[in-house]
């Protein structure tokens, strides 16, 4: 497979259809592409709202399939692996409080910022404890109120959130309300690229989405591509919902009522006059994926005016539509590669450069 793309969208072919339905891309991806980047892990609020102070998470439960554990300590939150250093049980399997991390195969026991303490029956064991017997801690980066972390990051996160705060800093999102009411799991028949490639252009609006293209004017929607952030500004086709963005941001004066912003290579913020709706897509297998949609609301009303969980809902079993049927489209004899509107189609080339690079 043939991952180069080239730099000049005029001249660039899109990744071949071998590189989303061969096993090795899709093997390679997880240690070269997911490893390496940022993953989101949740809502630091909500996940110790409670009196539990230990948390286990799945880093890409059945890809990278990664098990950890965040721990609330006086010194904040750290994220450790969630795998005992004496024979690989895993320590914690339901949120809980605690004052130590102790495993319940064997009794070894560990600090809540993850330091070997104690372990019976091991007086005779010679050169114990050695570092590798500490549980071993991950990177932990936060945006606002959410937690991100990677095995092995090789991506600026300060670089993206500076980004993202570009043009949303306005929004005081960590008072936004969580609504769980509305989060959902959609379980799509397609490659996570696949879903990428579909949200990275709006290019297909017209076609695809009616509803959601009333609302914006197709002739001026944007997209602006940085180097692991693109962001799509959807203008308004009319004035009823915009944001009222505050003098000296770099939209001021204009009627956007939509922000559609990715950050590499699979989190996605869907931001209206209503509040933000995160998508965070999850590869499972080569021909599914699990995209989990959560809702953060801070105008109900004009939530309940825009038909905000109707039009997510009726918008997003489109596009399952669309990527489900080029998934299957992929596999003809007679399709290898694509060419890109470079008028449109510039986000889906900055997507499909990342993962060439990463590849390489």
């Amino acid at each position: 497979m043939n991952n180069s793309i080239n730099p000049d969208i005029r001249k660039a072919e899109t990744l071949p259809a071998d590189f989303y339905t061969n096993p090795a891309p899709w093997e390679a991806a997880k240690e070269k592409i997911f490893a390496r980047s940022w993953q989101f892990l949740g809502d630091e609020q909500r996940l110790f709202a409670g009196p539990e102070n230990i948390h286990p998470v799945w880093l890409l439960e059945n890809y990278l399939d990664e098990p950890l554990l965040l721990s609330k300590t006086d010194d904040g939150v750290k994220c450790l692996s969630n795998v005992c250093t004496h024979r690989g049980m895993l320590l914690a399997q339901h949120p809980t409080q605690a004052r130590k991390i102790t495993c319940k195969y064997h009794g070894r026991r560990f600090s809540l910022d993850g330091k070997f303490e104690y372990m019976p029956e091991f007086k005779e064991a010679e050169d114990f404890p050695r570092p590798c017997d500490h549980l071993h801690e991950l990177p932990l980066r936060k945006w606002r109120q959410f937690l991100f972390t990677s095995p092995d990051p090789r991506i600026d996160f300060d670089a993206i959130t500076r980004r993202l705060d570009e043009r949303l800093y306005f929004l005081d999102i960590e008072s936004f309300t969580f609504r769980p009411e509305l989060t959902k799991v959609y379980n799509v028949s397609a490659h996570w690229a696949l879903y990428i490639d579909n949200y990275m252009e709006g290019f297909h609006v017209p076609f695809v989405h009616n509803d959601l293209g009333a609302l914006l004017d197709y002739g001026s929607y944007t997209t602006e591509c940085y180097e692991q952030v693109v962001t799509q500004i959807g203008y308004a086709s009319g004035t009823d919902f915009t944001f009222d963005l505050p003098e000296g941001h770099p939209d001021y004066g204009r009627d956007v009522t939509a922000y559609y912003i990715w950050a590499y290579p699979n989190f996605m913020l869907n931001v209206y006059p209503w509040g933000i709706q995160f998508n965070v897509v999850r590869p499972v297998t080569s021909t599914f994926t699990k995209v989990e949609f959560l809702y953060y609301i801070h105008d109900m009303e004009t939530f309940g005016l825009m038909n905000g969980a109707q039009l997510a809902e009726k918008t997003e079993r489109e596009d399952e539509f669309v990527v489900e049927a080029v998934q299957r489209g992929l596999k003809s004899r007679f399709y290898d590669t694509g060419r890109f509107s470079p008028t449109r189609e510039t986000g889906v080339h900055r997507f499909h450069e990342l993962v060439s690079q990463a590849l390489s």
